[in-house]
């Protein structure tokens, strides 16, 4: 089985008007932005901001076949990344901080985002990798509507820190292929202190619970390409070990032993990290080796790192 052979639920969606229907819809509650779970409230479509800084348009910082992802979504012709610029979420430690924080990037129409993705398929790349998608959902699904009606066919995947609405994700259902959060903090402190939100670990659990009932645990073709599915992602902190199990023992406990889980070990300093004395060094490998046992002694099944 391979990308050719499945045909994707959203172009499905589009032939029926749905898609479109969801776009407005999306689009509309940007005029008191309600669309994640800070609610800031402002006018997008009279292009004020809040958190996110982003108003009417979507803005895009780069796009690119990238073959640093995981494996089943790399295979040998890259995933079709688009990174998005600005955040809904904020971290001090990001290690985007030029994207999500600086606002490096250019304002892009929907019919432009619709041609990236277009670009991107037509390189060869595996999926549509949408990073920090979470508020431009409304632009996304405008550009997919575009792309689709154009011959847009390979999978898409959600690549978010989590800290998504119940509500916006529903609008995603059938839509969506792969959802790839990465499940960042348990504790409301550290989620304080790291992004101004305290509520972050009772969000990440209901958005992670709809997106695994949405799509379940990750198919991988025969040609070992994700096809449909969860993939969670874990960016191991370092000096922060609780943090880490308590994850993992909730996706063990409460999603599945199966859930395709990445545990990241990728982190070191970045942007303002130095505002935390334990963030503002580099991982050391026993940190994350201490992690992946973890994992590995919940029973874990499929662990990426």
């Amino acid at each position: 089985m391979d990308k050719k052979s499945i045909k994707r639920r959203y172009t499905e969606l589009h032939r029926k008007g749905v898609i479109k229907e969801r776009a407005e819809k999306m689009t509309a509650s940007l005029s008191s932005c309600n669309i994640c779970p800070r609610k800031c409230g402002v006018d997008r479509l009279n292009e004020e901001k809040g958190i996110c800084k982003t108003g009417s348009k979507a803005m895009v910082s780069s796009y690119s076949a990238h073959f640093g992802e995981e494996r089943p979504l790399v295979g040998h012709h890259g995933s079709g990344t688009i990174f998005f610029t600005n955040c809904n979420l904020l971290c001090i430690f990001c290690q985007n901080y030029e994207i999500s924080h600086q606002g490096r990037g250019v304002s892009v129409s929907h019919e432009q985002l619709a041609d990236i993705m277009l670009e991107l398929q037509e390189n060869g790349c595996h999926n549509i990798n949408l990073v920090t998608p979470t508020h431009v959902v409304p632009q996304i699904l405008s550009a997919l509507d575009i792309a689709a009606g154009k011959g847009l066919e390979i999978p898409l995947v959600f690549n978010t820190g989590g800290y998504d609405s119940v509500e916006t994700l529903k609008e995603l259902d059938e839509i969506v292929d792969i959802y790839m959060p990465d499940f960042k903090f348990w504790t409301r402190s550290l989620g304080l202190q790291s992004c101004g939100v305290g509520d972050y670990r009772e969000i990440a659990v209901c958005a992670v619970e709809e997106m695994y009932n949405q799509v379940g645990d990750l198919e991988i073709s025969n040609k070992g390409l994700a096809i449909r599915g969860l993939l969670v992602r874990h960016l191991v902190l370092p000096g922060y070990p609780e943090e880490t199990r308590k994850i993992l023992e909730y996706i063990a406990k409460s999603l599945s032993k199966n859930t395709y889980v990445n545990v990241m070990r990728q982190y070191h300093p970045c942007g303002e990290a130095y505002r935390d004395a334990r963030l503002c060094r580099s991982l050391r490998e026993s940190e994350h080796k201490l992690a992946v046992g973890y994992a590995r002694d919940l029973g874990l099944q499929r662990i990426d790192y």
